[in-house]
């Protein structure tokens, strides 16, 4: 006999009982909406995806009815620092990315191994609450890891800094590995080309190649980055050289054409931002190998950088997804808000492109283009829900205008509570 389980009532059933979730719109991210659609899980994995009669024809089992709900993939935050959740409104716009180094560093003076611990916890919720099920999380704290409470599925990056020390970059991302190579999903995070040598990113490209690990850096974030490279000039080179940087890579190189020549970048690694880029840049993407680009629309916004090349990017072919940043630039952890940034500057980009860069643009960037991002047989059941409009809509036109939180949510294949 057959089990509906009403959305509103008790969902705190047994996972193996959880067979068929049924919903007004099903979007699977290949192929259409799916009207009246539902998705068949067994355990972590989906093993079916359609109409929902087809669905409960072909596998028995309980029907959970989500009602009027949009089923889509859980959303994908390709770049987030959750260690500064707790500097949401502490830092307004300055007048320089350099001043807002300095305030960051400021913050971040008065914080202590507690905080940052409640700063990650909070800033999962929040994510969560958004429709995150899975995060890369650049954390210069590794070794609190073990005390962290993680909710959705994680890539922890150890962000990784040597401007003052680079002598001791090996023993630096040595350290790093030490700490990450327990949790299931890690990689590695050289900082920035201003913040870490060339031998740390070596190491970092040399560990990743030998265990097979992602890399993540930020590059070509701001006009002052671009001053210091090419010019050996500006707000950015005098603080950096301040501090007793070595500043001989500086001169005549873009910050990404600096990057690339030294360094292997190809698909492991997600460069974050890619503010700032000069026909030469772009002479040099076009003969490149295949990376990924994390875009953090509110956090370009609240700098006010260069406008983000998307045209030309897309162009390329390259790998586009998104990301909020961490809160000591941006307002929320709300990937939804991030989208809807992304079409007020680019009207351009569809909903349905958006929503792909929020979700299998995010899984092909960490490797996993064959089990996240999608609702397909043989994937994560990794889904979230949101309310479908009473009137006619395109699916991806309302997932893009939700700015609500999301009340339902399942992490392979298990429902879990909201707050």
């Amino acid at each position: 006999m057959e089990r509906i389980v009403d959305s509103t009532g008790s969902l705190d059933c047994a996972r193996d009982d959880v067979k068929i979730v049924r919903a007004r719109v099903v979007v699977p991210m290949e192929g259409d909406p799916i009207e009246n659609g539902a998705v068949a899980i067994e355990g972590s994995k989906i093993i079916g995806v359609g109409r929902f009669e087809e669905v409960k024809a072909g596998h028995g089992g309980d029907v959970l009815d989500l009602g009027e709900q949009i089923l889509l993939p859980g959303l994908i935050n390709a770049h987030c620092h959750l260690d500064y959740t707790l500097l949401r409104d502490k830092i307004p716009p300055q007048k320089s990315f350099t001043a807002w180094i300095r305030a960051i560093n400021a913050e971040k003076a008065k914080l202590t191994a507690k905080d940052y611990i409640a700063s990650i916890n909070e800033g999962f919720a929040e994510a969560q609450s958004f429709g995150t099920t899975t995060i890369v999380n650049l954390t210069a704290f590794p070794e609190l890891i073990a005390e962290i409470e993680e909710p959705i599925r994680t890539w922890w990056f150890g962000e990784l800094i040597d401007v003052r020390n680079p002598d001791q970059a090996g023993k630096i991302v040595d350290r790093a590995v030490e700490l990450l190579r327990s949790q299931k999903h890690w990689g590695l995070a050289p900082h920035a080309p201003f913040t870490a040598s060339a031998q740390l990113f070596s190491a970092a490209s040399e560990i990743s190649s030998k265990q097979n690990v992602p890399l993540t850096t930020h590059v070509a974030e701001s006009r002052e980055e671009m001053q210091m490279f090419r010019d050996a000039a500006g707000p950015l080179f005098d603080f950096l050289k301040s501090i007793g940087r070595p500043m001989d890579d500086c001169g005549g190189n873009t910050p990404l054409s600096s990057l690339i020549q030294r360094h292997a970048v190809d698909e492991r690694w997600i460069l974050a931002h890619l503010n700032e880029l000069t026909e030469t840049d772009f002479d040099l993407l076009a003969h490149a190998k295949s990376f990924h680009i994390a875009h953090c629309p509110r956090s370009h916004t609240f700098f006010g950088h260069t406008p983000f090349a998307w045209p030309r990017l897309r162009a390329l072919g390259l790998n586009i997804c998104l990301g909020t940043d961490s809160l000591a630039s941006n307002s929320s952890l709300s990937l939804l808000s991030e989208m809807r940034e992304l079409r007020r500057k680019e009207p351009s980009v569809s909903p349905r492109e958006v929503v792909t860069m929020a979700t299998a643009n995010g899984a092909r960037a960490i490797g996993r283009a064959d089990s996240l991002g999608r609702i397909s047989p043989g994937f994560h059941a990794d889904l979230i829900a949101i309310p479908s409009p009473a009137t006619a809509v395109d699916a991806f036109d309302a997932i893009v205008a939700f700015d609500g939180t999301v009340r339902w949510m399942m992490v392979d294949g298990e429902i879990l509570s909201l707050r």
